[in-house]
């Protein structure tokens, strides 16, 4: 193993015991020196890769980011390759995956913003749209939507809006340990939350009550 080669192994040792210390302890309790007896490696081995400990938190949250706009990303495939919404219970699944597969990752969301105030997250969040119009219009499924959903939804919303609400149960369910905490289980909430994004709430003919 070569200079370089040791150097990108000792990084990447820095980073998943950043990872693990901060989403399990958060930010503030978790030192540089932790990070580096963690990893197995000295102070100056940290700091020869990153200047501060904030630095490697945004290179955590960077990496997941990145990992997002990844074809490979499990519900970016199963987003591109179905039909939406009639895969809705396709995409479902692959949000729990996702928010297991990533938990670690998905932790940090809620550091930053408790410890930061979201500082970190606020400029992912904002771009999501941007994001979300630039993938369906890659895979031709914007002008499709379109013409399938109802007069004056938007597919950007309709998307985002699922996305959403899946990720937002799974993260309950998995970060939080609250398991079925809609009272039934997954298959079965997934395919409850589907019907209701897909056909709506009320019976066929009946009108709002106002």
């Amino acid at each position: 193993m070569n200079q370089e080669e040791r150097s990108e192994r000792s990084r990447t040792q820095i980073l998943e015991s950043a990872l693990k210390l901060f989403s399990h302890r958060g930010y503030g309790a978790t030192s540089v020196r932790d990070i580096a007896e963690e990893a197995g490696v000295s102070k100056g081995n940290v700091y020869h890769h990153f200047s501060d400990k904030e630095t490697i938190f945004r290179a955590l949250l960077d990496q997941y980011f990145q990992a997002m706009s990844s074809p490979d990303f499990p519900f970016n495939r199963a987003l591109a390759t179905g039909t939406f919404p009639e895969n809705l219970e396709e995409l479902g699944r692959a949000a729990r995956a996702t928010v297991k597969d990533y938990r670690e990752y998905v932790a940090l969301i809620y550091v930053d913003v408790v410890e930061f105030d979201g500082t970190h997250i606020r400029k992912f969040y904002s771009d999501m749209s941007r994001r979300f119009d630039t993938f369906m219009k890659k895979h031709g499924m914007e002008e499709e939507l379109a013409g399938r959903l109802q007069d004056g939804l938007s597919p950007i919303s309709a998307v985002m809006l699922a996305t959403r609400i899946f990720y937002n149960y799974f993260s309950i369910e998995i970060l939080f340990g609250v398991k079925d905490h809609f009272g039934k289980n997954t298959d079965e909430v997934v395919g409850e939350i589907s019907r209701i994004l897909r056909n709506g709430m009320l019976r066929n003919g009946a009108k709002p009550s106002r």
